[in-house]
């Protein structure tokens, strides 16, 4: 029972970890492009180095977040669906009335950044589940 545990545990954050492999590839093309097509510059909290590293990191500890979720409700992933299409609202929310500049240009481009991986994230979290019970994704990435 105990080796179950563990194996379900190690999935559950492995997969988390493979998600946000292609998602660090996704945000990383996406603050290319969005900075090529909008000239925002400035890269105190959003560069390549945060990415990489906090893109992985986050992924990996929703794998964990979702493994106590299917421990606490056994199946039942529509609940840690929910919870995180919230928490997706939420901080896309606050992304979106935050004011990080005065110039209001560059606040604006700041916002569209900063949204745009959050939602990356918050799909790549809702879909967690998905992948972690996926017979494709078990058999090529396992």
């Amino acid at each position: 029972m105990q080796n179950d545990h563990e194996n379900r545990f190690t999935h559950a954050m492995l997969t988390g970890l493979f998600v946000g492999i292609i998602d660090t590839l996704i945000c990383l093309t996406y603050n290319i492009g969005y900075r090529n097509l909008t000239g925002y510059a400035p890269s105190m909290l959003i560069n390549v180095s945060s990415l990489i590293f906090a893109v992985n990191l986050l992924l990996l500890l929703t794998g964990m977040v979702y493994f106590v979720f299917s421990k606490l409700f056994g199946n039942k992933d529509y609940v840690y669906i929910i919870v995180a299409i919230l928490f997706t609202v939420f901080l896309a929310w606050k992304t979106e009335i935050g004011h990080r500049f005065s110039d209001a240009t560059v606040n604006a481009e700041s916002k569209g950044l900063l949204l745009g991986i959050v939602l990356i994230l918050g799909i790549s979290a809702i879909a967690l589940p998905f992948f972690f019970r996926s017979k494709f994704f078990e058999k090529h990435v396992f």
